[in-house]
């Protein structure tokens, strides 16, 4: 079981990623709506791992992983973004995100993506 931290500015989209990882047996710590809770939640609850949306408010999701690599460059995270955002990706892989998972979500890819993240 891995603990989880889903930062989504969307409620509904958090819901879906919520009910995928329970659903397979892991674990949620927090969640957060925007880049700077994402940070600060990181800090507060050392997840195993970190879905990041690329797009949030106050602070967006590729500033937020370069804040939270720079604390702590083993935390594991996987990019959230629309179709037609790789440009946006490759910085966040650039930036220290482990790997993304694309909106509208298909849940097989995503424990697919999260099982291999684990294995990092």
């Amino acid at each position: 079981m891995a603990t989880f931290l889903i930062c989504d500015d969307s409620l509904f989209m958090r819901r879906m990623l919520i009910k995928m990882i329970e659903e397979n047996g892991h674990k949620l710590l927090a969640e957060a709506s925007n880049g700077k809770e994402a940070v600060s939640k990181y800090l507060e609850h050392k997840p195993d791992i970190v879905t990041m949306d690329i797009t949030m408010p106050e602070l967006d999701g590729v500033s937020a992983v370069r804040q939270i690599i720079g604390g702590d460059p083993k935390a594991r995270i996987v990019m959230v973004s629309a179709i037609g955002q790789q440009g946006v990706i490759t910085e966040a892989i650039k930036a220290g995100a482990l790997d993304f998972i694309v909106k509208p979500f298909q849940p097989e890819k995503v424990i697919d993506v999260i099982q291999k993240v684990l294995k990092k």
